[in-house]
């Protein structure tokens, strides 16, 4: 992941602003370079590919136990070192533990931005980790009633589509301005003083 220059933060928040100014809704973008270290399977690749060193070693050398113990550690720690490689470890990971994962975290932030506290319960919440390939939308329920899965899978399909190919601004003001239209149409702006959250764009780091 690249990352994102001033201007395009700039640009996205008011992608943000001009979209919650003809609804209700309020909607938080935030983009992470991804959503856990995955560490704890990486040990377990080091540690599986150590344990397959003895049996080999012991029916086609004459090696004693003690070189043969020397070499597993010695792949174990070499394993160990690899992994602190983050393409790597990252690339060992099923691809179904990245988007469950890059899920859970959506959901949390999805909380953690109080985007469940909104009036009306119209939060919204665009969330892309970069790592997983991920880019989800996590909707409060009043929204949910209105809007079907299909169309924010459309939204999510052009989104990708646009990170796919290194345009993250684009994509991300694309996806802010469908998300405007939707609620637009089923929440439009109410009496209010100001919006209930801030506008800006949200940029995590993995915890």
């Amino acid at each position: 992941m690249r990352a994102l220059s001033v201007s395009e933060r700039a640009a996205i928040e008011e992608a943000i602003t001009r979209a919650e100014k003809k609804t209700s809704g309020e909607i938080v973008v935030m983009v992470t370079r991804a959503s856990a270290h995955y560490f704890a399977i990486g040990v377990l690749w080091a540690a599986l590919i150590a344990l397959s060193v003895p049996l080999p070693l012991i029916l086609f050398t004459n090696w004693p136990v003690e070189q043969i113990y020397a070499a597993q550690l010695a792949v174990f720690a070499l394993g160990l070192a690899l992994i602190l490689w983050d393409s790597l470890r990252f690339a060992l990971v099923p691809k179904s533990v990245k988007r469950a994962q890059a899920h859970k975290r959506a959901v949390e932030e999805f909380v953690a931005q109080n985007l469940h506290t909104t009036k009306g319960r119209t939060g919204l919440l665009i969330y892309v980790s970069f790592a997983e390939h991920f880019a989800g939308l996590i909707a409060d329920n009043a929204i949910d009633k209105k809007v079907s899965q299909e169309t924010w899978e459309d939204v999510i399909r052009d989104l990708t589509d646009h990170l796919r190919r290194g345009e993250y601004e684009k994509g991300l003001i694309a996806s802010v301005e469908a998300c405007g239209r939707l609620l637009a149409k089923h929440f439009p702006p109410g009496r209010r003083d100001a919006d209930q959250l801030p506008n800006h764009l949200i940029v995590r780091d993995v915890r």
